[in-house]
């Protein structure tokens, strides 16, 4: 039986990337900051709450690290953890920075120590690659990160490309490029959009406050992803895999989607405010997924209408329960 760890399990992608390795027999275990009183909201609403275990880790403190190491031995890693938020990361950035970077650092040191087969999934992000203009961004474009978050991500890139080398790891890094799901939290903008959409619907609230709708990003569907994080461990030698959908959308065709869902105009019912914009952010953002296609047979399942359908479905069956 393989076993897997998986820090950050409870988030969104460790939920779903659970699920899915114990659909495949795996032994699951995860890590949260604190077992006994962290949430386990998302791991019971997929159904497997019982049936992985939970370990207290903090990334940033490589004794911790090498403890769970040592007493869950895993032939995969996948690091999930840290602060993922991008807005949130230009008021927390020493945390943001700690938690992505050196949490990084310090599981390839521990899989340096302990055991250099076990193979490590980083999770990667397209806002390292900043803005990419009209040309889709591939795993050769370079990083130009504009935010904390991002530069933590990209640093700890790098730091897996480097130990790859220096010491012959089986690590890489997916970048993966947004996804969502109904399992994502209220403050990430998607989430927020639809909850608005139907709580308007449903007579419930009139408007809703919304930053920059010039933004366009590259939505996908979170447990499509997951599968391809498992791909990437499955390979004969590790690679750094862009994983996205291909197809790039504004904020705005977003929100008028979740609307239209319900019937709604968004123009009647969108309220656009200056303070909700971040110091800096992405204007444009893409991706090439040719390698993805190619060297793990993946490719994206759900577009980003399917996106909106389904995160909407899922919203009136929560609000309605």
């Amino acid at each position: 039986m393989t076993t897997a760890l998986i820090t950050g399990i409870t988030g969104q992608d460790g939920a779903y990337l659970a699920r899915f390795l114990l659909g495949r027999g795996y032994r699951v275990f995860g890590t949260s900051r604190d077992a006994q009183s962290g949430t386990r909201d998302n791991l019971a609403a997929l159904g497997i709450d019982g049936q992985v275990a939970i370990e207290s880790m903090a990334l940033n403190d490589f004794r911790s690290v090498l403890q769970v190491l040592s007493k869950t031995r895993p032939n995969e890693i996948y690091n999930l953890a840290g602060q993922s938020s991008v807005s949130l990361s230009f008021e927390q950035p020493v945390e943001t920075l700690e938690s992505i970077s050196t949490g990084t650092l310090n599981l390839l040191e521990g899989i340096r120590f302990l055991d250099p087969s076990i193979r490590l999934y980083s999770a990667g992000s397209s806002e390292c690659f900043g803005n990419t203009g009209v040309t889709p961004a591939d795993e050769n474009t370079p990083f130009r990160p504009r935010s904390p978050y991002a530069v933590a991500k990209a640093c700890a890139a790098n730091l897996v490309a480097n130990y790859r080398e220096a010491y012959q790891l089986f690590a890489c890094t997916g970048i993966l490029f947004n996804h969502e799901s109904p399992l994502r939290p209220r403050r990430f903008v998607t989430r927020k959009i639809v909850e608005a959409a139907y709580r308007i619907h449903a007579g419930l609230d009139s408007h809703v406050t919304l930053g920059n709708l010039n933004i366009s990003r590259d939505w996908g569907w979170a447990p499509d992803y997951v599968e391809a994080m498992w791909l990437l461990l499955q390979r004969g030698t590790p690679l750094d895999v862009v994983i996205a959908t291909g197809r790039t959308v504004s904020l705005e065709y977003f929100v008028q989607t979740a609307f239209a869902h319900f019937d709604l105009d968004w123009k009647e019912h969108v309220v656009q405010d200056q303070a909700l914009l971040r110091p800096s952010d992405i204007s444009y953002s893409s991706a090439n997924t040719a390698l993805a296609n190619a060297e793990l047979g993946w490719t994206a399942k759900n577009s980003v209408d399917d996106v909106v359908r389904m995160m909407c479905a899922a919203e009136v069956e929560k609000l309605k329960s």
